[in-house]
């Protein structure tokens, strides 16, 4: 019977619970490592038996202990650990005492079964003679699996041991043994610098000692004309077939069949698969490969070069390590070509890059070898994902004055690329490109077209559209010179993403000319490019149902063809989709797993930092919002493509708003405004407009925050950009709010509300719900505003501390103090600044209420509360929605102005709930914010309170939650 470690301690101790019950004898059988002493040990310690007697018996030590052929007299464990060490002698002993085994009693044997003297019997050459009551069991030990391994990574190293990287790597090298797996944990532990989680530092960590003395105690057991076999195995240091462990070994047939019959019987070698011969534990070849002599063992690797040449299919990186470490560096970089041109062939493009670089990084490489090699380099990386040393390695070699101009040329133009397009050093990128372009006119045609077309990529800084509208006009015609389809096809992937980016009314019919069927993967490749290009342009444009046919069909060719850049771009241009439309549930787990995936290409994560630090910023997590939208010091942000820099620029300036820092927003403002004017590229005005405009409008720069709106209606002209249009008519309305506050007209707020009605009905049709929600909320604050004017009889101060969502003052301040949106509170010039008065899908009626019309430009007379009904009713949509999408510190906002103009409810009774043991409304409000990492300057700014109010009710809330800091609140909530 076959026990599981489990059922073994329970038939033990079922043993010892009857004492007429059968004796047990469990037989515990593992190899070397396996962990038979500590599964003894455990038995030991069974709390069913705390009365029975242990008896231990160390086989081959001399400290057996003698045990009387009688009955023992009392219930008693006998633990009987190395049994493969016995001498004949004692086996004798220990079979009479286990045939004599009485009822109460039990036994463990455990032996490794690779050393028994014959294999199978554990007890010598000839049956036992159990007796008829005794239970035989056999518990036979296993290797750990990976997620073993990860748990005692976890408790040796910590969070780095953890990784995947890490634990693969270690269950790999280990073959799981916990012997093996715990010391290498030790070396790991005590190595300095700490321990990271690489494959590269398990890989470098040596072979633990007690590991490295079995293995070589075995291995040089054998006689001398026996060891070249396991030096064999261990320089292939991996499992072979019997032949090609002979053949390495160079010791023929019949000698080599001899000797691995000996290394097995003496457990140096092991039979890991069926047919396939290898150390117990890989890492012991390591131990092994030391100790071969020198021309020996280069003789080995020559050998070993030629039976892995014969495997199919072959694999070339393994061969190619071969012939260098037997000194052949003209095979060995032959095989690395073979290996990366292999790679890339099945899209295993990062295998291919890890090589090359590996490769053209190492000293002495032939010139003829590096210009062979270094292309093939540049063409992975472009095609693939880049790394940092990619990068250096090409322009080192660049530099190299014997290259071949089409070579350098080549180079050139890869590496202009991938500065560009996978690291964002744009302005490197473009000197690069435009040189390339120079060097490859004449040599090399269909790559000048190449580099040209890259130049008409218009998402980076510095270059102005008609610059890009130049280059395209040369790519174009250098492609049709060159009759070189693909090359046709990349430069209409690149004039899709011109086209799409400015609207041009031809943008779509370019996508449909894309040769999404074309049977060459090269076309394919730009196919899939061009309509991710599509999909990332419809996304900025607001047309956002046409997204997920464009991504899916874009994907799945990039898949298909082996473009893993593109894939990875186009998943960045889903985390953008998913934040405009509202689908915010898991959205900041899927952003840092793309981060973590991507790690290192931050700029390729750049869409996933923004998409997080917006989220941060809806939920009030201001510091991390901050430092999400900076990318994390990783990239540079001035180096973030143009749409997606004016979109983290809105964001920032909007938290500069939020507290209260005008100044310093207006200055932000004039910065992103002045990128985006010289690109250009109006459409990628939108996620800036609104909030720049209101920048320079309560910083006192009333022509400043006019202008915008002006350069912002003219360059759109009759463009369909629908996100672009409804964000127009957003900043019209913040100009037109922050007059009317100024002039204290109460007729100018409602037409404000008007227009913020206007624009929430465009974002609703598009859709995209949290700025519909940010709209209608600017709308429903006008309304309130106009109301407390008119109360004032139109001379009545209105709080304008607000903004950018904040308001100030102290509690109870009037609903005319800062909600979110674009909400202005500083004099400005309305509609009157010739920005023309097209407003696209925004026209109509508000799409929540139109309670507060400005027909007449009047205000709503006196006891008429119907505009100030519907201004709350889309107050309560807004902080339900707010709070749906989960925009914690929107929907805070919302409600608190929400309490400054809501009636009391009916039936409530005079007087305060009394709150003594639990959080009050507000208590839990400014306690939610607090913990969010928002200062009390800032919580009373969303909130209409006074710093000092805050302060108490954050005070309350820790005394009745028992929070030890601000941020603990968040656990105690």
């Amino acid at each position: 019977m076959i026990a599981t470690c489990g059922s073994a301690r329970r038939s033990i101790a079922r043993a010892f619970a009857d004492p007429d019950a059968g004796p047990v004898l469990l037989y515990v059988e593992g190899a070397a490592g396996l962990g038979k002493t500590h599964l003894l040990s455990e038995l030991a310690n069974l709390p069913e038996a705390p009365d029975v007697a242990r008896l231990w018996w160390r086989c081959g030590a001399g400290d057996g202990q003698q045990v009387a052929d009688e009955p023992w007299g009392k219930p008693a464990l006998l633990l009987a650990d190395d049994v493969h060490r016995a001498d004949e002698d004692e086996l004798r002993r220990l079979r009479r005492v286990l045939e004599g085994l009485e009822p109460g009693s039990a036994a463990a044997v455990a032996y490794r079964p690779e050393e028994l003297p014959v294999p199978g019997l554990p007890l010598g050459g000839s049956a036992m003679a159990y007796p008829f009551r005794l239970t035989v069991l056999t518990h036979r030990l296993a290797p750990w699996d990976e997620e073993r391994v990860r748990r005692a990574a976890s408790d040796v190293l910590g969070e780095s041991g953890g990784t995947a990287e890490a634990v693969g790597t270690l269950h790999e090298r280990t073959g799981g043994v916990p012997r093996a797996v715990v010391d290498l944990l030790a070396l790991l532990r005590e190595q300095r610098p700490a321990f990271t989680g690489t494959a590269a530092e398990v890989a470098a960590a040596g072979v633990p000692t007690r590991l490295a003395e079995l293995v070589l105690s075995r291995t040089y057991a054998l006689s001398p004309a026996h060891r070249p076999l396991v030096w064999a195995a261990a320089v292939l240091d991996g499992p072979a077939a019997r032949d090609e462990l002979i053949a390495v070994s160079g010791l023929g047939a019949v000698p080599g069949s001899d000797a691995l019959l000996r290394a097995l019987e003496s457990a140096a070698l092991a039979e890991p698969g069926e047919g396939r011969y290898g150390f117990a534990v890989p890492l012991a070849a390591a131990a092994v490969r030391d100790t071969v002599p020198g021309p020996v063992r280069q003789d080995l690797h020559r050998r070993a070069a030629g039976v892995l040449s014969r495997r199919q299919p072959v694999a070339w990186t393994s061969v190619g390590e071969h012939h260098r470490a037997a000194g052949d560096d003209r095979r060995w970089l032959r095989a690395v070509e073979k290996a990366a041109e292999s790679a890339a062939a099945s899209g295993r493009h990062q295998e291919a890059i890890a090589l090359l670089e590996r490769t053209l990084a190492a000293p002495g490489i032939p010139p003829q070898a590096r210009a062979r090699l270094a292309p093939l380099l540049a063409r992975n990386a472009v095609t693939g994902l880049r790394s940092d040393q990619t990068v250096e390695v090409l322009a080192q070699i660049v530099q190299d004055a014997d290259l071949p101009p089409a070579v350098r040329g080549e180079l050139r133009l890869d590496l202009g690329l991938m500065l560009s397009n996978q690291m964002g050093r744009f302005a490197d990128g473009w000197r690069v490109l435009e040189i390339a372009a120079a060097e490859l006119r004449e040599v090399r045609s269909v790559l000048a077209a190449r580099a040209m077309a890259a130049l008409v990529t218009p998402y980076w800084p510095g270059a102005s559209l008609d610059v890009h509208r130049g280059w395209l006009i040369k790519a174009v015609a250098a492609a049709d010179d060159s009759g070189d389809e693909a090359m046709r096809t990349a430069v209409l992937a690149n004039q899709v993403g011109l086209a799409m980016s400015w609207a041009d009314p031809e943008a779509w019919d370019l996508v449909e000319r894309l040769p999404v069927q074309s049977t060459d993967p090269a076309c394919v490749r730009q196919a899939a490019r061009g309509l991710c290009n599509a999909a990332d342009s419809a996304v900025w444009l607001g047309f956002y149902r046409r997204v997920d046919g464009l991504l899916a069909e874009g994907r799945e060719l990039a898949t298909r063809s082996g473009a893993p850049y593109t894939e990875h771009s186009a998943s960045g241009t889903r985390l953008l989709q998913e934040w405009w439309t509202g689908q915010w549930l898991g959205l900041a787990r899927r952003c840092e797993e793309f981060i973590a995936d991507t790690a290192d290409m931050p700029f390729l994560a750049s869409d996933a930092y923004v998409v997080r630090g917006l989220l941060a910023v809806a939920q009030g997590d201001w510091g991390e919002a901050r430092s999400w939208l900076s990318q994390r010091g990783t990239f540079g942000t001035e180096n973030l493509p143009v749409p997606l820099g004016a979109t983290a620029a809105g964001a920032v300036i909007r938290l500069t708003l939020a507290r209260q820092e005008v100044a310093d927003a207006a200055e932000q403002a004039r910065a992103a405004w002045t990128v985006v004017a010289e690109k250009g590229v109006w459409p990628w005005a939108a996620e800036l407009a609104p909030w720049a405009v209101e920048a320079l409008a309560r910083a006192g720069d009333t022509t400043g925050a006019q202008a915008m709106v002006r350069d912002f209606a003219q360059g759109l002209g009759a463009a369909d950009a629908p996100a672009a249009r409804a964000a127009l008519v957003w900043s019209r309305a913040v100009l037109a709010e922050n007059e009317a506050l100024a002039q204290g007209k109460p007729s100018g707020l409602l037409a404000a509300a008007e227009s913020y009605r206007k624009a929430a009905a465009a974002y609703a049709e598009l859709p995209r719900p949290y700025s519909q929600a940010l709209t209608t909320e600017c709308a429903g604050r006008c309304v309130l505003a106009a109301d407390a004017v008119g109360e004032a009889g139109g001379a009545g101060e209105v709080d304008r501390a607000g903004g950018a969502g904040e308001a100030g003052g102290a509690d109870g301040a009037d609903g005319a103090d800062g909600a979110d949106g674009a909400d202005s509170t500083q004099a400005a010039g309305g509609e009157t600044d010739g920005a023309g008065a097209s407003e696209g899908a925004a026209d109509g009626a508000g799409a929540h209420g139109s309670g507060a019309s400005a027909a007449g430009g009047s205000a709503a007379p006196a006891g008429d509360r119907a505009p100030t009904a519907s201004a709350i009713t889309e107050l309560e949509f807004c902080a339900q929605h707010f709070t749906d999408l989960g925009a914690v510190w929107d929907a805070t906002r919302a409600r608190a102005l929400l309490r400054t103009r809501q009636p009391a409810k009916k039936g409530r009774p005079p007087g305060r709930p009394s709150h003594s043991d639990q959080l009050s409304p507000r208590e839990a409000e400014v306690a939610q914010l607090a913990s969010s990492g928002l200062t009390n300057r800032e919580i009373a700014a969303t909130l209409h309170l006074s710093p000092r109010t805050v302060e108490q009710h954050i005070a309350g809330a820790m005394r009745k939650t028992g929070a030890l800091s601000r941020r603990d609140l968040v656990h105690r909530l």
